[in-house]
């Protein structure tokens, strides 16, 4: 039997509300429109004394429904966060009414009562959120034994929790194992460190609650989140084991770029033109001799950015060569002490503390350092290298003579493929893929290294930037990659040196603990952490349009032969862009739906074409577009009162559906606000606000159609530090509005 739905409205006059707005006019809403069974003001609802009387009324009065309208809901979540059984919903009269409108003013009261009707009825057409709680595994699984690897196993099994650390090789280190010395990680900060990969080793192997796994060959990856299932085998071994598994690391480390590529720069053309990574190696055998590798050493060349910064081959920079080049500098130094030093740079990046092993490396005799561009590079009769340097600090050309070069190449993440083998490419669009386990699954939807071997609909591994390295938010939580509960760390992330994979390791190793404690708790990671709500499927009247299952950014949602989709509700972030994609309208959120959102339009009143009143709805994202217009409140900035604002979790999570219900109802115009994307930034849901304006394309054919101008609906783009936009992108658009007229199917 459904409970009745009892709603108590609560008004703060506190932060200047009650000086802008008549409270008593908004009181006469709640009471007489709504007949609501309590409606009451108060100076600061946020005081302890206020929260109390309304804990009181909701147990002498059975609230389960409880309307705060004050400030934004970004603030005091935690004052007014009631009991479990009661579902609050705010008004933000402070930031959007009374901080960005005129006083006491006829429209400014209007914007005010469709705030509160809005709220009002939202707060009856949403249910009460429980949260999910299932059964889940608490290992860790960390895959690759590297650095970050063996980093991430070591700080997971310090805080209690069970690991496996799985390695593809027959012993741990990777790259760490072939370094000569490491960079300093002490005060003063300028002097070397031995090599501790063996003392790292046996610490990681001597855990008791870490299981190592070497010569391991990751199989295939199914399930979700708390419920891994890991299908691996040994090298050698055709037998496969399985492992329950709550979240994973991917720690694979990197690879190094191709120094076949720089032939320009004398790779593969000339023995002593060798890599950084080769010298490492070289290096350990020197003993008292004169020579590197059979090749004499009194003098050496180093040259940055071999391969990197470089439209040609890598345009970003590797993060660590510089430090990696300044320390095999002194080794240098210290095995052929009368040896001729040069370094040839683009710009010198030491970050934090290196700086001051940079200083030391300048106030050694016999080196030389510059900035240049090299521009020619040859072998002279006696078979040393002669560098033509080009823009150089000295402002002219000059020439450096060695006996080795050594390259700088850059680092490449194991995720990166350049070509997709012709079996890995899937038609998304047919959703073709063979059947495992009663469920569709594409081979590799997108291009993927086969390292986890995913079973999702989407592909076998982490998708990917333009480089290979794991797609996530980079700006705002760069550990969520867009797979739920499996989180990148260290080089296979992004470039970074040696006390940046360590403590990068660390961070995945939390995110793994904290994914697991969420869903004890049945709540969601970000962008929406300690959300309870989960997406619910009407199948029935579900078509198999695969619309759901191909946007959804983060993998949720699996197909079966016919196409129907089988959610995997722990991988799902919440962001609502499956309902957003959804024609049938068979998505649902319990505090986020089509009927919720489109009684909030309906509840807004349009005045008629006589009053010369535009109506502008707004739907505005609850991660940038939105606190940029509390931003806008906080600074008083105005703006035009005609617009009505609805958060939405993400662009991508507008129906369709509410555009048509908003022109039906004779809005004059809608905006969208939402994620900035591009390379530049993106969408805190990754393809959210892309999708939406594909989606709007659609909308504005459809306008036309109907005799409707496509101008009355636009979409656009801010980041949150971008606040100062919106009074202008609002108040120009209602003018636009103004021009074309008002909505002819108003009052209709």
């Amino acid at each position: 039997m459904a409970v009745e739905t009892k709603v108590g409205v609560y008004l703060c006059s506190g932060c200047g509300i009650g000086d802008s707005i008549n409270l008593e006019e908004l009181s006469n809403v709640a009471t007489n429109e709504y007949k609501t069974p309590v409606c009451k003001s108060y100076t600061w609802l946020c005081k302890n004394e206020t929260v109390s009387e309304i804990e009181s009324d909701i147990k002498n009065e059975s609230l389960n429904r409880v309307v705060i309208a004050a400030c934004s809901d970004r603030f005091m979540e935690d004052v007014f966060n009631f009991d479990k059984d009661v579902q609050t919903v705010r008004v933000n009269l402070r930031e959007n009414v009374a901080w960005t409108h005129k006083s006491m003013d006829e429209d400014t009261e209007m914007l005010a009562q469709d705030y509160l009707r809005m709220g009002i009825t939202k707060a009856k057409s949403i249910d009460i959120t429980v949260p999910a709680i299932e059964d889940i595994t608490e290992t860790i699984l960390v895959v690759g034994g590297g650095l970050s690897g063996m980093s991430s196993a070591l700080a997971a099994s310090k805080a209690g929790s069970k690991v496996i650390l799985t390695e593809k090789e027959d012993e741990l280190g990777g790259w760490l194992k072939n370094l000569y010395k490491l960079p300093p990680t002490k005060y003063p900060y300028d002097t070397l460190e031995e090599n501790n990969v063996k003392e790292l080793i046996a610490e990681v192997e001597a855990k008791e609650n870490t299981r190592v796994i070497k010569n391991c060959e990751i199989e295939k990856v199914s399930g979700q989140p708390g419920q891994f299932e890991v299908k691996y085998k040994m090298k050698g071994n055709s037998s496969e084991e399985i492992l329950k598994i709550g979240s994973i690391v991917q720690a694979t480390g990197w690879k190094e770029y191709d120094p076949e590529n720089l032939a320009d720069l004398g790779y593969g053309k000339f023995k002593n033109v060798i890599t950084g990574n080769q010298l490492e190696k070289y290096i350990q055998n020197v003993n008292g001799s004169k020579t590197l590798n059979d090749m004499p050493v009194s003098s050496i060349a180093f040259i940055q950015c071999a391969g990197s910064r470089d439209e040609k081959h890598l345009p970003y920079c590797s993060a660590a060569c510089c430090t990696a080049s300044m320390k095999q500098m002194l080794y240098v130094r210290e095995k052929f002490p009368d040896a001729l030093i040069y370094m040839i740079y683009k710009d010198i990046r030491t970050p934090s503390q290196y700086e001051l092993l940079y200083k030391r490396v300048q106030n050694e005799d016999r080196i030389f350092m510059t900035k240049g561009e090299v521009n020619n590079l040859r072998q002279d009769e006696n078979g040393m290298i002669e560098i033509d340097v080009d823009n150089t600090l000295l402002g002219e050309e000059i020439q450096i003579k060695s006996d080795i070069v050594v390259l700088a190449t850059g680092m490449v993440p194991s995720t990166f493929v350049e070509e997709v083998e012709s079996d890995a490419v899937v038609d998304e669009d047919d959703g073709s893929g063979e059947t495992l386990d009663g469920k569709k699954e594409a081979e590799s939807a997108e291009i993927g290294a086969k390292i986890l071997n995913l079973s999702y609909r989407q592909g076998t591994d982490l998708p990917t930037l333009h480089y290979g390295f794991p797609d996530s938010h980079y700006i705002c939580f760069p550990y969520e990659t867009r797979r739920t509960g499996i989180y990148a760390a260290g080089t296979v992330r992004a470039p970074m040196d040696y006390t940046q994979c360590i403590s990068d390791a660390k961070g995945a190793a939390l995110k793994s603990i904290q994914v697991l404690y969420a869903l004890k708790n049945g709540v969601a990671v970000h962008p929406r952490s300690g959300d309870t709500t989960m997406p619910d499927f009407f199948m029935q009247r579900c078509t198999q349009c695969k619309r759901c299952t191909e946007e959804c950014p983060f993998g949720t949602l699996d197909e079966d032969e016919k196409g129907t989709p089988l959610p995997n509700i722990n991988r799902c972030r919440r962001c609502g862009i499956c309902l957003g994609s959804c024609p049938e309208r068979i998505i649902t959120f319990k505090d986020y739906s089509i009927q919720s959102v489109s009684s909030m339009i309906k509840a807004v009143e349009i005045p008629d074409e006589f009053e010369e009143k535009p109506r502008i709805l707004a739907f505005l994202c609850e991660n940038d577009a939105y606190p940029a217009l509390d931003l806008v409140g906080r600074y008083r900035m105005q703006f035009d009162p005609s617009v009505r604002v609805i958060p939405v979790r993400c662009l991508g999570a507008v129906n369709v559906v509410w555009i048509a219900d908003a022109l039906s109802r004779g809005f004059d115009g809608i905006i969208m606000l939402g994620c900035k994307h591009g390379d530049d930034y993106q969408c805190h849901y990754v393809r959210g606000s892309e999708l939406a304006e594909k989606r709007m394309e659609n909308v504005q054919e459809k306008l036309k159609q109907l005799v409707l101008e496509p101008e009355r609906v636009q979409i656009h783009t801010v980041a949150i530090d971008e606040y100062e936009k919106l009074p202008t992108l609002f108040n120009d658009f209602v003018e636009e509005i103004t021009e074309i007229g008002f909505n002819p199917y108003k009052g209709m």
